[in-house]
C-alpha cells in the first residue's frame, strides 16, 4: 500500500466529491440545490487538504512498526467538518461522496450509534478481561486513531448519558493523535444532548467539536426523503405478494442505494436485533417488535435512532392478541412522538385493524395517528431525536 501517494491537483479535482456531485447533477440523479453544492465545495476543500496527510507518529504508529524514521513534529491535522441540517436534505449522500473519494488509506465510515456501540462493547470486554491498563478509554481511543486517520460518522446524536459521559475524552484523545473527523447531524453542536442529565459534563465535547471541525448548516429547503416515498402508499393493504413487493420497493427507495444489513439496538444493556437497516431506515416484521416483551424505552430508542421504520405484516388486532395490540399502540406512540417515518403493510386499513371487543375504543387514537402518519405534512416533518 502506498501510504504517501501524491496526486496532482487537476487529477484530484476530477475525482473529488464535488466532481461526483456534479456528475450526479448532469446525469439527472440529483436536482440543482445551492445548499448541497456549497457543502460539496466545503468537502472538496477538505479532500484537497487530506492529500498526503499522515497523522501523528507515536510508538504505535505505522512508521515505528516499519522501522522508518520519525518526523520531528507531528503535522497539524486538517480541520474536520460538522454538517448539520434537517432530515432528508442530503447530508449522508454528500458524506458518502466525500468518503468514497477521500485520498486517505486508513479511513472508516460508520453510523454514529454503531460507532458508540462498538466502543461500549470494547470497553466492557477490556474491563471484564482486566486489560487496557489504568485508562481503558484512552487505550481504545488510541487504537481507533492508529487504524483510522479519517473517521466519517453519520447522524451524530447524543441521547444516552453513558455516551455523553465518555465522548469528550474519547474524541479528544483521537483528535490529539491526528484523526480527522467528519460528521453529520440533524442539529447544531450547541443543541446536542439538550436538557440531558449532567449536561455540564458534556459541554467540553461541544467546545472540542467547534474547535476542531468547521460547522456548516445544510440549509436546503427540500426534504428529499419525502420524494423517495411520494407517489406510493406508505400503508399497504391487504397482506399478500403484492404488498410484499410494494414494501420491498419502498424500502429500496428509502435505502437510496445504500446497503442493508442487520443491526442491533441496545437499551439498558439489552440487545434488540434489527433484521435489516441502512440509510437511517430499519425494517422489522410485526412479530419482531410486538410478539416480544418490549416496552416504551425500547420503542423510544428505535424511534430516536432511525429516521424511518418499515413494519411488515401487521395483523388484525383484538382481545385475542391483546398483548401484541398493546405493544403496537406503544410503538406507534413512540414513532409518532419522534416524527419517525412509518412504512407498513397490514391486513386492513387502520380503521379496520381493531373492529370489535374490549380495547376497540382505546385503539381509536392509534387509528388517528396511523392515518396522520400517511400525510405529506407528517412525512415531510423533521425527525425529532
Amino acid at each position: 500500500m502506498a501510504f504517501n501517494r501524491k496526486v496532482s491537483a487537476q487529477s484530484m479535482s476530477q475525482t473529488g466529491p464535488l466532481a461526483l456531485y456534479r456528475k450526479k447533477l448532469s446525469d439527472g440523479e440529483l436536482k440543482p440545490d445551492g445548499a448541497q453544492e456549497l457543502a460539496a465545495e466545503k468537502l472538496e476543500s477538505l479532500h484537497h487538504a487530506l492529500n498526503g496527510y499522515e497523522p501523528a507518529t507515536g510508538p504505535t504508529g505505522w512508521r515505528a512498526r516499519f522501522g522508518l524514521a520519525k518526523r520531528q513534529e507531528a503535522p497539524t491535522p486538517p480541520q474536520g467538518l460538522y454538517l448539520y441540517g434537517e432530515v432528508g436534505r442530503g447530508k449522508s449522500m454528500l458524506m458518502d461522496l466525500f468518503f468514497q473519494t477521500a485520498p486517505v488509506p486508513r479511513k472508516q465510515r460508520l453510523h454514529f450509534h454503531e460507532f458508540m456501540r462498538d466502543v461500549h462493547a470494547d470497553f466492557h470486554a477490556r474491563r471484564t478481561a482486566k486489560k487496557g491498563g489504568d485508562d481503558i478509554l484512552a487505550d481504545i481511543a488510541k487504537g481507533i486513531a492508529d487504524r483510522t486517520w479519517l473517521l466519517c460518522l453519520d447522524e451524530l446524536e447524543i441521547h444516552d448519558i453513558a455516551d455523553a459521559m465518555i465522548v469528550g475524552r474519547l474524541f479528544q484523545t483521537m483528535m490529539a493523535a491526528g484523526t480527522v473527523v467528519v460528521t453529520t447531524s440533524n442539529r447544531p453542536p450547541q443543541d446536542l444532548y439538550k436538557d440531558g442529565l449532567q449536561r455540564e459534563k458534556f459541554l467540553p465535547f461541544i467546545d472540542l467539536m467547534c474547535r476542531n471541525l468547521d460547522v456548516l448548516e445544510l440549509a436546503s429547503v427540500t426534504d428529499y426523503r419525502l420524494g423517495r416515498v411520494r407517489g406510493g402508499n406508505v400503508f399497504v393493504t391487504p397482506l399478500g405478494p403484492e404488498a410484499d413487493a410494494e414494501i420491498d420497493r419502498l424500502f429500496d427507495r428509502l435505502l437510496d442505494g445504500k446497503p442493508a444489513k442487520p443491526d442491533t439496538v441496545v437499551v439498558h444493556g439489552r440487545e434488540i436485533p434489527v433484521p435489516q437497516a441502512g440509510n437511517g431506515t430499519a425494517r422489522f416484521d410485526f412479530t419482531d417488535l410486538c410478539d416480544k416483551p418490549l416496552g416504551t424505552h425500547d420503542y423510544l430508542q428505535i424511534a430516536t435512532l432511525y429516521d424511518a421504520v418499515v413494519l411488515e405484516n401487521i395483523p388484525r388486532l383484538g382481545p385475542e392478541n391483546r398483548n401484541q395490540a398493546r405493544r403496537f399502540v406503544t410503538l406507534i406512540d413512540a414513532l409518532y412522538d419522534h416524527k419517525t417515518l412509518l412504512v407498513a403493510s397490514a391486513a386492513a386499513p387502520p380503521e379496520d385493524l381493531y373492529v370489535e371487543g374490549e380495547g376497540k375504543f382505546e385503539f381509536q387514537r392509534t387509528v388517528s395517528r396511523l392515518m396522520e402518519m400517511q400525510s405529506e405534512d407528517y412525512i415531510g416533518s423533521q425527525h425529532l431525536t
